[in-house]
């Protein structure tokens, strides 16, 4: 969709432009009736002027050019008359050879006539009776002058309507500017709302805005409160449950089961990875801590807690190691990744040997995480399988393998690729493609 700021922009000059040319061209119309009305007066006088000069001679009427204006005398000067009786026509000297048409109607004619050299002549006529002889007068006058200085007028009209238009337009786009301005401080406030930066945005906006943000502070204080509610329902579950599971390995430990080895061990066992499972979910929760709603994952800031975390879960003197470009900051929620990354290290851990490597590398089409252990590794062709929810391939090693499975979820809600390789390390890769916003 475009811009607001287009779309007005758009809109008021189209509405101008429109505007403009109706009331140019209707000033301009207007003006065209009035000196037409205006010169009809004066072709009138000059009509009957006419009328006066025409006197009676010895060989009947004859025309007085003592009494007419000079320039019916001068050739083509744009001022011309014809005079018709009933057996004969004059016309003036003016006229030179050309002729003069005569009007069809009586009084102004609608259509301009054509006259000498191309004028386009405004012609009256009028009808009398003189010393008992019936005759028309028609009296001419050369309108293209007028007719160049409209299209004078027109273009110096639209020369300075463009001219106010382009000013309108550009005070028009300074005061959306400034109208729009607050929608910009909001877009920059949600921006930091989705980095983390702040909680809420500011209650200081014009009226129209008010009830917007009121809104979407509410759902963020309503999202805040959910989150909490859920980690602290979490981690009193599983403060709940260490009591009871404590006292079952306990029980599972007594004598009356010591006729049963293989019912022991199985219980032992399958208690021991509740309790593995339970310490991994509530260090996640305290590490995840208080964050804000949307946080981005800083790696300079996140990785150092997270591996931190790893070395205590897994104490048995692995190398864990990280590699980052200074200052990367991941455009995905805090949380969300360090679910993946805790499930892909954590899985790495189990397996390795001594080593684990973590890689973030940032391209112009997204970002790419590689985890590397010096571990058995995964044959090419069970690969795939281990991606899938809850299979596993040793029974031997604590876990549900549910890990891989969460994790390729997360990747396809961001519509992501993780993939399996051989790893450089002589142990497995996983690699995690994710493309920009």
């Amino acid at each position: 969709m475009r811009s607001i700021q287009r779309r007005l922009g758009i809109g008021l000059a189209a509405t101008l432009l429109l505007v403009g040319l109706v009331l140019a061209q209707a000033s301009l119309w207007v003006f065209d009736r009035g000196l037409r009305a205006y010169l009809e007066e004066d072709l009138r006088d000059e009509a009957q002027g006419l009328l006066a000069a025409l006197v009676r001679g010895p060989s009947g009427l004859q025309l007085d050019e003592r009494r007419l204006d000079p320039s019916f005398q001068r050739q083509f000067s744009g001022h011309y008359f014809r005079i018709d009786f009933s057996d004969r026509s004059w016309r003036s000297r003016s006229l030179w050879d050309r002729e003069l048409l005569k009007p069809n109607g009586v009084g102004m004619q609608a259509e301009l006539g054509d006259g000498p050299q191309g004028q386009l002549l405004l012609i009256y006529r009028a009808d009398y009776r003189r010393y008992g002889e019936n005759l028309s007068i028609s009296v001419a006058q050369d309108y293209q002058p007028i007719l160049q200085s409209f299209r004078r007028m027109q273009g110096l009209g639209l020369g300075l309507g463009g001219a106010a238009l382009l000013l309108i337009l550009v005070a028009q786009r300074y005061t959306v500017r400034r109208a729009l301005r607050p929608l910009e401080q909001v877009r920059q406030q949600i921006a930091q709302l989705q980095q983390g930066r702040r909680t809420d945005l500011d209650a200081e906006v014009p009226e129209e805005l008010e009830p917007l943000v009121a809104q979407v502070n509410h759902l963020l204080a309503h999202t805040e409160d959910t989150l909490k509610r859920s980690r602290n329902a979490l981690g009193n579950l599983g403060h709940a449950l260490k009591t009871p599971l404590a006292v079952l390995i306990s029980l599972a430990g007594r004598e009356e089961l010591a006729a049963h080895p293989a019912l022991r061990a199985s219980l032992r066992e399958q208690l021991e990875q509740i309790e593995q499972r339970l310490s991994r979910e509530l260090g996640r929760a305290r590490l995840a801590g208080e964050v804000l709603p949307g946080a981005r994952f800083d790696c300079a800031q996140e990785l150092p807690g997270l591996f931190a975390t790893l070395s205590m879960i897994h104490d048995r003197g692995l190398s864990l190691d990280w590699q980052a470009p200074p200052g990367l900051v991941l455009p995905r929620d805090r949380e969300d990744l360090l679910e993946l990354l805790g499930n892909l290290l954590d899985n790495a851990c189990k397996w390795a040997d001594q080593r684990v490597q973590l890689t973030v590398e940032e391209s112009t089409e997204g970002y790419r995480l590689s985890v590397d252990d010096d571990g058995p590794g995964i044959d090419a062709e069970r690969r795939e399988a281990v991606l899938g929810r809850g299979t596993r391939l040793d029974e031997q090693v604590a876990g549900h393998g549910l890990g891989l499975g969460i994790v390729r979820d997360i990747i396809e809600a961001w519509h992501g690729r993780i993939e399996l390789q051989d790893s450089p390390l002589g142990g497995l890769r996983v690699v995690v493609s994710l493309p920009r916003r």
